[in-house]
């Protein structure tokens, strides 16, 4: 067989279709010296292919210790709702509720601050905080979004809730409806000192369960139709 225009293609395809091609020439397979990556020196193809056998195990290690610390993490964000929620059914008097819900989720998520506003409340609770009346604007502001809001403080009227307002300068605003689709009867507002926590680019996929709990919760303080 000639030689010529024979590539290291050829060879390779050549090997792979000649499975016993080793088991007859099984010195040559034992000569093969292949350079090592944590050097130059030559290293035999066994020990060769020892080393990439330990580099994938190293990765699957990495993997199962990210799936681990991934597992650790989801377990503790769903212990911490689970006593918020816990805490929200145990309250007993309506008129608590806002108030409970907003400490409880800033103490389980080490939330700094956060606030909670109600229009058009049931008349027995119209002198309440969180029944404070809103602005038309705010309102129809809170209804158009299909999503919370997470930014930059620029001044929002709703940022005016927190008791330390002047030290905010991200938040979350999370609109409160009986369905999707409907119009908000609320908002929740998270509040925070760190520019970056609540970001326009951070998934919005929690915060909106938080508001779907929060919405169940608060809805009772609507007037019965």
């Amino acid at each position: 067989m000639s030689t010529q225009g024979i590539t290291e293609d050829d060879i390779a395809n050549f090997l792979l279709q000649t499975p016993g091609f080793f088991e007859r020439h099984a010195e040559v397979l034992a000569s093969v010296q292949l350079t090592s990556p944590h050097g130059n020196r030559a290293v035999s193809l066994q020990e060769r292919q020892m080393e990439m056998l330990r580099e994938k195990i190293r990765g699957l290690e990495l993997r199962i210790v990210e799936m681990i610390r991934n597992g650790q993490e989801n377990m503790s964000i769903a212990d911490k709702l689970h006593r918020w929620v816990r805490a929200i059914m145990l309250t007993t008097n309506a008129g608590d509720l806002p108030g409970v819900l907003v400490a409880e989720l800033q103490h389980q998520f080490m939330i700094p601050q956060g606030g909670v506003r109600i229009w058009d409340a049931a008349s027995a609770f119209a002198t309440l905080p969180f029944a404070k009346p809103v602005s038309d604007d705010l309102k129809s502001f809170a209804t158009s979004l299909t999503q919370p809001y997470c930014g930059i403080n620029s001044g929002f009227e709703a940022s005016r809730w927190f008791d330390d307002a002047a030290t905010i300068t991200s938040l979350a605003l999370i609109p409160l409806r009986t369905e999707p689709g409907q119009p908000a009867f609320g908002m929740l507002v998270l509040g925070s000192p760190d520019p970056t926590r609540y970001s326009a680019d951070m998934g919005t996929e929690f915060l909106a369960r938080i508001g779907e709990i929060a919405s169940a919760a608060l809805h009772r303080l609507l007037p019965v139709e």
